[in-house]
């Protein structure tokens, strides 16, 4: 046995080990698509955020130049309508909004929200006022800001240890040729020419048309502004050879003459250059969000005043605030101030501990801003409960069939010791009966009887040694067939108090010389069909173990009790002897099973008495069970199929 259990040490040791390697893996498995599936959806949240962000730079972009002015410029022709108002005219813009206004080559301001600068109404002068101020920060902040790049490139963050792992965990399913690029701005990345009208040129430069007496004499002052470039391009073209400087020259002359039929023929046309939205962060929390615009050679800035943290909250109303996300996760927006990032907004579970951070820089214009998404403890995956379910029945019967191979071996090895325990006891209760026939035999031979009583009780011992032989020998076989299942039985339809009177007789003359009493109670039982010799060989074997067992006790009892029991008939043998010890009552009917007590060590036996009787009742279709008296003694009770 000791060697069975290194055998079974070191079976859960070699197969632990690797399902524990397993087990490991499989947990570290689901934790990273737990974060890939969190960074998943906080690149979604970023990216809708994004889409807010263009869409409001897209709406701006789209805005014609002389809508920052109060009125839109007419160019309705003879018959001109009344002005029409800018959309811009009616401060009911969003809250992060402040307003719209318009910065001047000279540094003045104008706003869509006054007609006149120096006549404005009551309600709008705190708002107006506001805006004069932004405009005098942002002169003294324009002559240092660095000029627009064509193609603004972003600012990622660093890639850490644990986002490469993510990536490499990615690849195993879908691999990435190249990785997909990125939006450096929200809106158009380079700078573009219009065609407007000189209506709309005069209207955006109101004060360098103020003085002039018509539309065309401006238009005309523009055009020869143009002309030194024109002669500047006809020298560069000298070098060349006669034949392109020859077509050049006539084709410069035919599109100068068309300029001339067009300009006196319909209204002028201009071009002017618009450089993408940028933005200039101001004193007072707020940007300026502005595109350059540079007419006949004057830089114009045209934008609003976005207030910062009335627009973060308007994201994280709109875009974070209900979601489930926001329930396990903190969301912080920062705001760049003199090239650092400093916390503006956080909203969320308000975890200090992070074990999960995304961050996002906004492209242009709203570079000054970015968006970082923690979480302290991520929400486990649905997967987890399926593979603990699993983990949990697979460490169930792993360790269910160890402790049934341990019990089984440990039944066949207690089976093997108790059979050799048998076989000693059987060659010892064989040798004991012939010793004392031959003793006997040789006694007779020899004529020590010396008178016939003498003689007559020779031969009663003869005849009980002999007896005592045959019905071991014959337990012994009945057993071997039975485990062969070579017994047949032969039932017949009769009645118990048959069986119990011949019982009686049969062992009145062995209980009285044990100075036992035989008491049998029986009901009116109706006949039933039983094997006649194998019910007297149960009750022959019972009333012999009561016997050989209680031949200490005080009261020699033994009483059968025989009744009828729902659709069955009840057979209980009760002696007053020593009892049998709780732990055994159950394994008593064991084959070659003895409890290992002082009495048992003196009174022998083989051990396959009781187990017989069990295999007799089994075969009968019956049930048999030992329970201790409250009293001394105990009683086995056998219940057979009627």
């Amino acid at each position: 046995m000791n060697r069975l259990k290194l055998f079974i040490l070191i079976f859960l040791i070699t197969t632990s080990l690797p399902l524990a390697f397993v087990v490991y893996q499989s947990y570290k498995g689901l934790k990273q698509e737990e974060r890939a599936q969190l960074r998943f959806f906080s690149i979604t949240l970023f990216d809708q955020m994004e889409r807010e962000l263009a869409k409001l730079v897209q709406a701006e972009e789209v805005r014609a130049i002389d809508e920052y002015q109060y009125f839109l410029a007419d160019s309705a022709g003879p018959n001109q309508k009344p002005p029409q108002r800018s959309p811009l005219a009616e401060p009911d813009n969003p809250a992060y909004i402040l307003g719209y206004f318009q910065n001047n080559p000279d540094g003045s301001m104008q706003t869509p929200l006054v007609n006149d600068q120096q006549s404005i109404p009551e309600q709008k002068k705190t708002l107006v006022a506001r805006l004069r101020q932004a405009n005098e920060f942002f002169n003294t902040k324009k002559l240092t800001m660095p000029q627009p790049q064509t193609t603004p490139k972003e600012i990622a963050p660093k890639e850490t240890v644990q986002e490469k792992r993510k990536a490499e965990f990615a690849e195993r399913f879908l691999k990435q040729a190249e990785p997909e690029q990125k939006s450096s701005y929200l809106g158009k990345k380079t700078q573009r020419v219009e065609e407007i009208s000189a209506e709309q040129v005069l209207n955006v430069a109101r004060e360098d048309k103020e003085g002039r007496n018509d539309r065309k004499s401006y238009a005309s002052g523009i055009s020869r502004q143009r002309a030194p470039a024109a002669q500047s391009d006809t020298a560069d073209m000298m070098e060349q050879s006669p034949q392109r400087l020859y077509g050049s020259l006539e084709r410069e002359q035919a599109v100068g003459a068309a300029e001339d039929d067009a300009m006196e023929s319909s209204a002028d046309k201009f071009q002017v250059e618009v450089a993408p939205f940028q933005s200039v962060a101001l004193q007072d929390d707020s940007v300026y969000m502005f595109r350059r615009i540079v007419i006949d050679n004057q830089i114009y800035r045209q934008g609003f005043i976005l207030l910062v943290e009335p627009f973060v909250q308007y994201l994280i109303d709109k875009h974070f605030t209900g979601q489930p996300l926001a329930e396990f996760t903190t969301l912080a927006f920062q705001r760049q101030d003199q090239g650092n990032f400093r916390d503006i907004i956080k909203v969320g579970n308000g975890s200090v501990e992070t074990d999960f951070v995304t961050r996002r820089l906004f492209p242009t214009p709203f570079d000054f801003l970015s968006a970082s998404l923690t979480a302290h403890a991520i929400p486990l995956s649905p997967a987890r409960q399926t593979l603990n379910v699993a983990l949990a029945i697979l460490g169930t019967f792993m360790c269910l069939g160890l402790i049934a191979i341990y019990q089984s071996a440990r039944s066949i090895v207690a089976l093997s010791e108790r059979r050799s325990q048998f076989v000693s006891s059987v060659t010892h209760e064989l040798k004991t009966p012939l010793t004392n026939i031959r003793m006997y035999i040789e006694m007779l031979e020899q004529g020590i009887a010396t008178s016939p009583e003498q003689e007559q009780k020779y031969l009663t011992v003869l005849e009980s040694e002999s007896a005592r032989l045959s019905g071991l020998i014959n337990n012994v076989l009945e057993l071997a067939k039975l485990e062969k299942k070579q017994r047949h039985f032969h039932l017949q339809e009769g009645r118990l108090d048959d069986v119990l009177a011949e019982v009686e007789t049969l062992m009145a003359q062995k209980v009285r010389s044990e100075g036992f009493s035989l008491t049998i109670k029986k009901a009116d039982i109706p006949p039933f069909a039983y094997d006649r010799e194998v019910l007297l060989q149960i009750l022959v074997n019972l009333i012999e173990n009561s016997l050989k067992f209680g031949k200490e006790a005080e009261q020699r009892e033994i009483t059968i009790t025989a009744d009828t029991v729902d659709r069955g008939v009840r057979l209980a043998v009760a002696d007053s002897g020593p009892g049998i010890p709780g732990r055994a009552l159950k394994k008593i009917f064991d084959d070659f099973y003895r409890v290992d007590n002082a009495l048992t060590r003196t009174t022998g036996g083989t051990g396959i008495g009781l187990a017989l009787v069990k295999k007799f009742v089994s075969a009968l279709g019956g049930t048999v069970q030992a329970a201790n008296n409250d009293g001394p003694g105990c009683t086995i009770t056998i219940v057979l199929p009627v």
